[in-house]
């Protein structure tokens, strides 16, 4: 009878779900597989048979030899109460893994408490003689001094823990409270010296992250209100390095700053109103006060700081958004949106005066009647940002439609100003031209195919023009000559303010040419252009990129299917510097054209041998191309006159390639029990010179000197042919 009565309810609610649904419920298990997940328990090992230092960067595979290989999805759900329990855990053998678990009360109450660590291994092997590495005081030497070389490795490790709560106070509602805690461990590379020479940053800090939600709704209305905290804790100030054999004095020693303590508040309210069924309108406020006042720890140090300079920055910033917006269909065919956003970043941190460089013995301060001092203040700077858009789609027949839109943002900024005036009046602290306003318009044009079972696409044309009011010239160090050329500083064009024309063009298509095959095609074509004129010639002239992706899936029959895919990109930069004067008196116009392009191939397959074998594959072919050309053209005497020689220097082209074999077979032990066997074939190669160079030398530090003994003489190595294989095996339970 209890049989009879659970099959009819079952039954009658298949039915009913196929009255509304039709053929989409069709499949019960699909509807079965919703309302009451299945939960998995995997055990197995895995091995690398090689070292992995490329693409073990964050997996936490770096090393060959044996992992661990365990993983569970946990899923309970009481039906009388819409109770859920939920444990989810992935590669817990492993130094990168995760674990979360979720009690939740459909409609009522819900807690979370989430473990992540994230692992990042830098590639490269460095063997050094430097004592200290992981703490704040680090000592060179040599090895008349003693000390060892050894080869050492670095990374850093970021333990996550999250906590979420959820709680339905009354019908529309909602309370939402997260927290996250992030502690960062390990080690950094690093460097100190106009000579390069080998450091470690010691890295450990913390970030605490806060935020409360308190959201409301009716049919009509929608608001959402709360707070965002977040705090940064460095645990780390200042490095000391001090070489082996010399005392302990401020000449003799050189001190690197750290990141110091901040935090910052924010207060939010974000909202939507329907004013009519085709009416509604959005507006988010956000508030935010951030400040950096941690003790400068150079302060601590007789004779390091300025004297009479602040113990702390008294960092301090203010920001301030508004935002309105407004969609609309005022008739059948026609949607229109409108938005209105208003952004403000407000520095408030006091101009003070922390570095005097003073050229030689000489302690002159730096006047305005001393040009030759070089006084270093902070520089505040604020500005605001409007941006007004509006947009409309005016759908055609046969399921056309029409996007023409407009987008206009003014950002006023202000010239940050120091302490102390040069000659003249000018501003010693800014050292490349400045502007007050900077405009940008964007046009767009969109038309799009939509509702045909073969063909469905869009065309997108953009284009944006970015001016500005006119330059406020630099008058800080270095303007009055420098590298051959007068005024150097006020001949750059910034690359931020700097006027552009941006022109891109965007097609995508989805074809299903018959039932089983289908592809995806995506072009996006972008390029800026840069104003330049004979007052400003140096910095970006241009920019293109470029971006082709192609996607396909054939559906052989029920139980195999066959995927490819292949993209492309292509960036490029151009860009005109000065060059230093040579021996003779010559100055130079170095041209650059930079360029990255990137191919990647990829075929999958799956597939069931039988009811109980199935069986997956992937390859994966990746290269990427970077080029650095350079033509140097040099000049008789000052830029203008006649060319006296062009010359192109070489810097070698860095290639990278990367083949991935993936397979998998699946064999279904009974009905909840499969095994799992994985192999994975793997080679990167590349010729990059960063750190070896081409004949197979490695970089080394050079360092200074300890009396005539040269310091340092840290190498790095980078192996620039890395082939493994990993085979694993795992048993996998599953169950309800």
């Amino acid at each position: 009878m209890n049989t009879m009565q659970k099959t009819f309810k079952l039954t009658a609610l298949a039915a009913a779900l196929m009255t509304v649904f039709g053929a989409a419920l069709a499949d019960d298990a699909e509807v079965a597989e919703l309302i009451k997940p299945d939960s998995s328990v995997s055990v197995g090992v895995g091995n690398w048979s090689n070292d992995r230092h490329q693409q073990g960067i964050y997996d936490g595979m770096r090393d060959k030899g044996a992992y661990g290989l365990l993983d569970a999805d946990i899923n309970k759900r009481d039906d009388a109460t819409g109770t859920w329990l939920k444990l989810k855990a992935s590669n817990l053998g492993l130094d990168d893994r995760e674990i979360k678990g979720e009690y939740l009360r459909q409609g009522d109450i819900g807690v979370s408490l989430e473990y992540n660590r994230i692992s990042r291994d830098n590639p490269n092997t460095f063997t050094t003689r430097l004592q200290g590495i992981g703490t704040t005081n680090l000592t060179p030497s040599t090895a008349a001094l003693a000390s060892p070389l050894r080869e050492v490795k670095l990374g850093t490790d970021r333990d996550q823990v999250n906590v979420g709560f959820f709680k339905n106070l009354m019908p529309g509602l909602d309370f939402n409270l997260s927290f996250k805690n992030e502690d960062k461990k390990g080690t950094r590379q690093w460097g100190r010296g106009q000579q390069p020479e080998f450091a470690v940053e010691p890295i450990d800090s913390t970030i605490r992250q806060l935020e409360g939600t308190l959201s409301y709704s009716t049919k009509a209305l929608q608001l959402s209100g709360g707070y965002y905290g977040s705090w940064y804790d460095n645990k780390n100030s200042l490095v000391t390095i001090r070489n082996a054999g010399l005392a302990a004095t401020n000449a003799n020693t050189t001190y690197l700053s750290l990141p110091l303590d901040n935090q910052a508040h924010q207060f939010f309210l974000n909202g939507g109103y329907a004013f009519t069924p085709s009416t509604r309108g959005t507006f988010k406020v956000a508030y935010t006060h951030a400040t950096q006042n941690d003790h400068l720890p150079t302060q601590d140090i007789p004779g390091l700081s300025l004297a009479g300079s602040p113990t702390s920055l008294n960092g301090e910033l203010n920001t301030t958004l508004v935002q309105l917006g407004l969609t609309s269909r005022p008739i059948k065919d026609l949607s229109l949106v409108a938005n209105l956003r208003y952004y403000d970043m407000h520095d408030d941190t006091p101009v003070r005066r922390f570095v005097q460089q003073t050229p030689g013995s000489d302690a002159v301060a730096c006047t305005a009647s001393n040009s030759a001092h070089t006084c270093v203040d902070n520089t505040p700077l604020s500005y605001k940002t409007i941006t007004g858009k509006l947009e409309g789609t005016y759908r055609l027949p046969d399921g056309y439609s029409v996007t023409a839109g407009v987008e206009e943002r003014r950002q006023d900024r202000n010239i940050p100003v120091s302490n102390t005036l040069g000659a003249g009046g000018t501003d010693n602290q800014r050292v490349v031209p400045f502007r007050t306003t900077v405009d940008e318009t964007t046009w767009r044009l969109e038309g799009r195919r939509a509702l045909s079972d073969v063909l469905n696409g869009s065309l997108a044309y953009l284009n944006s023009r970015r001016t500005g009011s006119s330059y406020q010239f630099a008058a800080g160090p270095g303007n009055s000559s420098s590298q051959g050329f007068t005024n150097i500083s006020n001949q750059i064009n910034p690359l931020n303010v700097a006027n552009r024309d941006r022109n891109k063009v965007r097609l995508a298509l989805d074809w299903t040419p018959i039932e089983n095959l289908s592809f995806q095609f995506n072009i996006e074509e972008a390029r800026d252009n840069y104003d330049h004129d004979s007052a400003r010639p140096f910095g970006l002239e241009e920019g293109t990129a470029r971006l082709y992706g192609l996607d396909a899936t054939y559906t052989l029959n029920d139980k195999w299917k066959v995927n490819a895919w292949y993209s492309y990109d292509h960036s490029q930069a151009k860009q005109k510097d000065p060059r230093a004067a040579d021996s003779g008196g010559n100055t130079a116009i170095k041209d650059y054209d930079l360029q990255d392009t990137g191919n990647s191939v990829g075929l999958g397959l799956r597939g069931e041998v039988s009811s109980r074998v199935k069986l997956g594959a992937d390859l994966q072919w990746s290269r990427n191309l970077s080029k650095y050309l350079q033509t140097v053209t040099a000049l008789n005497g000052t830029p203008g006159t006649s060319t006296v020689a062009t010359f192109t220097p070489g810097l070698p082209d860095i290639e990278n390639t990367l083949i991935k074999l993936s397979f998998f077979s699946t064999y279904a032990l009974d009905k909840n029990s499969d095994v799992r066997v994985d192999f994975i074939h793997e080679r990167w190669k590349t010729n990059d010179w960063s750190w070896m160079f081409a004949n197979g030398t490695p970089f080394a530090y050079t360092g200074g000197n300890v009396g005539s003994v040269a310091l340092d003489g840290t190498t790095v190595t980078a192996n620039q042919t890395q082939t493994s294989n990993f085979i694993g095996a795992r048993y996998i339970y599953k169950f309800q």
